[in-house]
């Protein structure tokens, strides 16, 4: 097992960004930046020991300074959205920027923390990076000023470990999750791959939403619908299902409600890739997690050249629900004053024949 670091280039403020590079002894590797604490890479083998790069991203920091579509992104204040723009906390209302139609999408496009620029350091005996943030009161319109430590750490196993961890002075909303986007064929390999692969998910419910992907509040059965994925399911076979709320989002951009005790991390999800053989597991406490199928990946051009598009790869996102600070059935995103949450989210990979 080791930690490696390497320049990524410059910031266009001129900071010196670091890519750290953590691998384990069956040569799995992660890299991420210091730049908005970033996912860069995840490059792991198929069942004939063939090693290939399973995340869609960039190869400067000029790729991630844009990044319109959060390719491998740290998300917070808030991941996901939160209507009308604005909550009421403690009989206070906080406005947040409008940048999704009337709502709020991954708390800035500009601020968000997938643009600042965090503290790295290295615990070699654990394999890991913790990156640091000190996110002041009023930091893209939230209030408290939170330290934040998102700790990345690369198993014997072959598991991608995040650890999210925030302290407050205030009570805030604190729901963190990564926007990485999986292609399992390999980062090259296209919408039919991406399309190709079937997916598991711990979960018989979901939250529908109404136009603009707002939760309605109600959390419904996926039972007799195309957001049934309680058995291994080829991802493009109902993607354009004449179901309205698949017409509403383009396909699949729906958060689904977990069927775990979210005390401790549990699968909630499983990825294959027949062809490669490739699989990923994926564990969390957290009660939520948003199935982004890439409809809306605007034509761009990513590592090595490659041409990204609609549904190249897919988003399992870990999280609260959306808009749950507005939405007092939904499990509260709140973290009190003085008080610390932590929350871990597991991507694990493995091989199939």
């Amino acid at each position: 097992m080791a930690v490696t670091t390497e320049s990524f280039g410059q910031t266009s403020k001129g900071e010196p960004v670091t890519l750290y590079k953590i691998s384990n002894t069956s040569g799995m590797t992660v890299g991420i930046i210091d730049f908005g604490a970033n996912i860069t890479s995840i490059c792991v083998p198929d069942r004939d020991g063939r090693f290939d790069d399973v995340v869609l991203g960039f190869d400067d920091v000029k790729g991630y300074s844009v990044n319109p579509s959060f390719f491998g992104s740290t998300i917070g204040r808030n991941a996901n959205r939160i209507g009308a723009a604005r909550f009421t906390l403690n009989g206070v209302t906080y406005n947040l920027e409008k940048n999704d139609g009337e709502n709020n999408l991954h708390s800035h496009f500009d601020e968000c923390y997938n643009k600042k620029m965090f503290k790295g350091s290295i615990n070699e005996a654990d394999n890991s990076v913790t990156l640091s943030l000190f996110s002041p009161d009023g930091d893209q319109g939230f209030p408290g000023n939170l330290n934040v430590e998102i700790t990345f750490r690369v198993t014997e196993c072959s598991a991608l470990e995040i650890e999210y961890k925030g302290t407050t002075d205030a009570d805030t909303v604190f729901n963190l999750t990564n926007h990485s986007y999986f292609n399992l064929a390999g980062h090259t390999a296209g919408t039919a791959a991406a399309m190709d692969q079937k997916l598991w998910l711990n979960a018989t419910h979901y939250t529908p939403t109404f136009p603009g992907s707002i939760p309605t509040g109600e959390v419904a059965t996926v039972a007799g619908t195309p957001f049934d994925f309680t058995q291994p399911t080829r991802i493009g076979d109902r993607i354009d299902a004449p179901h309205e709320q698949l017409k509403l989002a383009g396909g699949y951009d729906h958060n689904w409600a977990v069927d775990t005790s979210c005390t401790k991390p549990e699968q909630i999800a499983v990825l294959t890739d027949e062809k490669s053989g490739r699989r990923m597991s994926v564990y969390t406490d957290l009660p939520g997690v948003q199935f982004y199928a890439g409809n809306f990946i605007a034509n761009q051009t990513g590592k090595a050249g490659t041409s990204y598009g609609k549904r190249c790869a897919v988003c399992l996102e870990t999280q609260f629900f959306p808009n749950a600070v507005n939405i007092p059935s939904f499990r509260s995103p709140v973290l009190k004053a003085g008080e610390t949450f932590k929350t871990i989210t597991k991507y694990k990979f493995s091989t199939v024949e």
